[in-house]
């Protein structure tokens, strides 16, 4: 019998499994994109299109471990918060350690997933931070006046047409905004405080300024554990003989046509993406 039929046969792989010692399994999810984009055709990040890979991560049979590599500017809170809050219930309920990598990019919402990891790590290079809440829109009341249009808004309820960008900014509207933000970057805050626990070494009119940092500054101010990408983390913790499994989601026929087809609805989405992360220089 030849070595390739040996390792073909099944009854080879049968004593392998009875005498041999199977390599530990570790699911990785990629976890890429501006978190809240949604739509039938094209999307981003967002809890419907991502807890279906969690769940299949988390259900590989003997499955020591998930990393989750996050490359993500940020985006939606809701989702952000969505998408965190899954990921630490199924690690609760399998037992399993989750492990999170940050790749070019983990700002903002980006940070907010990253921190759904037992142990977090990033590369040098990585952009780290950005712990904050953003609203930015544009102001058309001059442009319209200048092109003779005329803007009619009938409303019930004096706040409806807060921040309508061809009205006039009202200073109690934009404080409603912030009351809103406020909330939410308080929140954001208590996260990073209770995750990072004894580790965070900056004082907090550092670290929650919506500033960014590399990822090897990072580690000095305690927002990751240690330098370190997610291949190299496994085999020192799971041997070199780990198996990494990459879980992935399966593109029907459909999506792929009507992806393809829709150019312009892929371009203003892309132009969208790479302005979130142009903002911190990729």
């Amino acid at each position: 019998m030849t070595n390739s039929c040996k390792s073909k046969c099944p009854i080879t792989k049968i004593l392998k499994k009875i005498c041999g010692k199977s390599a530990p399994i570790v699911a990785c999810v990629n976890l890429s994109g501006v978190i809240g984009k949604d739509s039938k055709l094209e999307s981003g990040l967002n809890f419907s299109n991502v807890a279906p890979l969690l769940k299949r991560a988390f259900e590989i049979k003997k499955v020591k471990a998930v990393a989750i590599n996050v490359n993500s500017p940020g985006g939606s809170p809701v989702q952000s918060e969505l998408i965190y809050n899954y990921i630490r219930e199924l690690s609760l309920e399998k037992k399993i350690p989750v492990y999170t990598f940050a790749q070019d990019v983990a700002a903002s919402g980006g940070y907010w997933l990253l921190l759904a990891g037992d142990e977090i790590y990033a590369h040098n290079s990585s952009i780290i931070g950005s712990i904050g809440v953003i609203f930015s829109s544009f102001g058309f009341v001059e442009l319209i006046k200048k092109i003779g249009v005329d803007r009619r808004v009938y409303t019930e309820g004096k706040n409806k047409a807060i921040l309508d960008p061809f009205l006039p900014e009202q200073p109690e509207n934009i404080e409603i905004l912030k009351e809103a933000q406020r909330d939410i970057f308080e929140g954001f805050k208590e996260l990073v405080k209770n995750r990072r626990m004894g580790k965070l070494k900056g004082d907090e009119e550092k670290l929650f300024t919506g500033a960014f940092w590399s990822g090897k500054k990072s580690v000095e101010l305690g927002l990751v554990d240690e330098v370190s990408d997610m291949r190299s983390k496994m085999k020192e913790k799971f041997g070199n003989k780990v198996e990494i499994e990459i879980i992935s989601a399966k593109k029907g026929f459909l999506k792929s046509f009507f992806s393809e087809k829709l150019s312009f609805e892929n371009l203003i989405t892309k132009i969208e993406e790479r302005v979130s992360f142009g903002k911190f220089g990729l």
